[in-house]
């Protein structure tokens, strides 16, 4: 019976058939176009045309309402009928609302209740449809809710179990783009149904293209198959897709692969409100110095993701070591390896009430449609919280148990990959780390052997672009006198070619690199690099993974020496 309508709406129309629910609360991608089926094939609408002409196209009445317009209608006969109820309360009040229609929430609602409880007793059939319905009863605590707002929840809520709205065929329907900025009162309300409109799959965004360019020569419009641009613009809803194909037609640009890419990352970056960041590198594993076990396995990976083995990747990795390490460039180097684009979370959070949630619910949805996606999130164990923060009316503890559920969905397995990365596992909280969120847990450590040393000389020289008069390995670096990170060792290379510049020379000769190492002195932290350098082999869930002269260590003995560290470092 309801075939023809998208996924969301047959679970709207079998909710409400049941008779038991009549307020719905449609949320996620409601800005969006809505695919109907036809005897002709698959037609576009917007949202509330769907709604209002289709959905509930027998309806007698259907209302909408939203704060800037006020009260308006699905056709002038519904317009009429409502003047003509409320023309009695015209001459009792004494003002014109027929003519001067309110738009505050307090005085539409007690209006709209008296024009619902007259149609009903008729047998009449109305639905209210409610946009931006998070300005009506917003997010707030009980302490700080307004007098307007606790009478709109009032009304919504007698609505929502009223025996007389019940058995009549009545429906209110609240559209708001993110669940979490709506009060709780209504979103909790056992009367009360919440349906997600999730971002277009691959086969409806190549519905959309053909229906939108069905009257285009397809090579004017794109030198790519439609095919490739729908499976391209996963993570975009059909106005960014129309968008981008509008301005392939009126600028006579066809669509490239290269061009689709950078447009994609623009409109997601700006849908996510900015809190969203694309991680790019010209980089691969091969550039990655040491660390041979941890590519070797992220290598395995990648064969597994592209033989299409989603079923055998971890939900997410951890990544530790002391800081320097190189744990941002791996894991980027990972993503460009693999082919998949790699996103990096930046700060959702706000002073504001609800927003916070609100910011997180809209990225996590464009996650799930962005899918396969690799997520970064760098020091993690300060940015994601707690599940027992305090101090922020329960702010961090909501968004800790946001994203932990997400981490922990499975059907995400192999299409979502979260890597945490930080130098202090051990602030990380055991619900982030476990198996089903963050299972695989990788150790970086500073290069230890001879070849470690050299390799990642050798790397850093590339990546600096250091030009040297001859081929050259310092005797400190082969032998091992000073312990260099990847990030020590690329700020001693540049500071040597300073000095070679200061010279006015182009190329460094192996007396000016022998004394800027000797001279070089990194910031020397060692009981704070000690702590982290213990947590990670503590940490990691692979003695493979380990450097050997870390394998056999006594763990009782590791974790007493941490615990004496912390209580130092404070």
């Amino acid at each position: 019976m309801f075939d023809h309508y998208p996924t969301w709406s047959q679970e709207f129309a079998r909710k409400y058939l049941s008779r038991t629910i009549n307020q719905f609360i449609l949320h996620g991608n409601v800005h969006d176009m809505v695919p109907l089926k036809t005897d002709e094939g698959t037609e576009f609408h917007r949202l509330k045309s769907f709604l209002s002409d289709d959905f509930f196209g027998a309806r007698d009445f259907v209302i909408f309402y939203d704060r800037a317009s006020g009260i308006y209608f699905r056709d002038k006969e519904s317009q009429k009928d409502f003047n003509q109820a409320i023309a009695g309360r015209d001459s009792l009040v004494g003002t014109e609302y027929a003519k001067k229609m309110p738009k505050d929430p307090v005085r539409v609602m007690s209006l709209l209740e008296k024009y619902f409880r007259l149609r009903l007793d008729q047998k009449k059939s109305v639905a209210l449809i409610i946009d931006y319905s998070e300005t009506i009863v917003p997010m707030s605590d009980a302490g700080s809710i307004g007098n307007e707002d606790r009478t709109s929840m009032v009304y919504l809520s007698r609505w929502a179990h009223d025996p007389m709205f019940l058995a009549s065929d009545f429906t209110t329907v609240l559209i708001t783009e993110n669940l979490s900025d709506l009060n709780k009162t209504i979103v909790q309300n056992p009367y009360t149904s919440e349906i997600k409109i999730n971002i277009p799959g691959e086969e409806e965004r190549l519905a959309f293209i053909e229906y939108e360019t069905r009257d285009d020569e397809w090579e004017k419009v794109s030198k790519v198959k439609s095919e490739i641009v729908a499976q391209q613009t996963a993570g975009l809803n059909f106005v960014n897709i129309r968008s981008v194909l509008s301005h392939a037609r009126e600028n006579k640009q066809p669509i490239t692969f290269q061009g689709l890419s950078e447009t994609k990352k623009e409109l997601i970056e700006a849908e996510a409100y900015g809190l969203l960041e694309f991680v790019e590198t010209n980089y691969n594993l091969d550039n990655v110095a040491g660390h041979t076990h941890v590519k070797k396995h992220l290598r395995q990976a990648v064969k597994a993701l592209q033989d299409g083995r989603q079923d055998v990747m971890p939900m997410g990795y951890l990544v530790c070591g002391p800081v320097g390490t190189g744990k941002t460039f791996l894991v980027t180097c990972f993503a460009s390896e693999v082919g998949i684009p790699m996103v990096k979370l930046k700060n959702f959070r706000s002073q504001w009430q609800g927003v916070t949630e609100g910011n997180l619910e809209k990225i996590l949805s464009l996650l799930k449609a962005m899918a396969p996606v690799a997520v970064m999130i760098d020091e993690a164990d300060a940015y994601l919280g707690d599940r027992d923060a305090g101090g922020d009316s329960g702010v961090s503890s909501r968004v800790f148990s946001q994203i932990a559920t997400f981490m922990s969905d499975t059907t995400n397995r192999g299409r979502i990959l979260w890597f945490l990365m930080t130098a202090r596992p051990d602030l990380m909280p055991i619900d982030l780390k476990r198996q089903g969120r963050a299972e695989e847990h990788l150790a970086l450590f500073p290069p230890h052997t001879k070849e470690e040393r050299i390799e990642l000389f050798q790397t850093m020289v590339k990546k600096t672009g250091l030009k040297l008069t001859e081929e050259y390995v310092p005797a400190v670096v082969e032998q091992g006198l000073k312990t260099f990170s990847g990030a020590d060792m690329e700020a001693a290379l540049t500071r040597s070619k300073f000095r070679a510049a200061a010279e006015g020379k182009k190329k460094v000769s192996p007396e000016i690199l022998d004394e800027t190492i000797s001279d070089f002195l990194p910031p020397t932290y060692p009981e704070e690099v000690e702590l982290q350098t213990l947590s990670a082999v503590i940490e990691c869930t692979s003695k493979e993974l380990l450097p050997e002269r870390y394998r056999d260590m006594n763990r009782d003995e590791i974790l007493s020496t941490i615990e004496e560290l912390k209580f130092r470092v404070g």
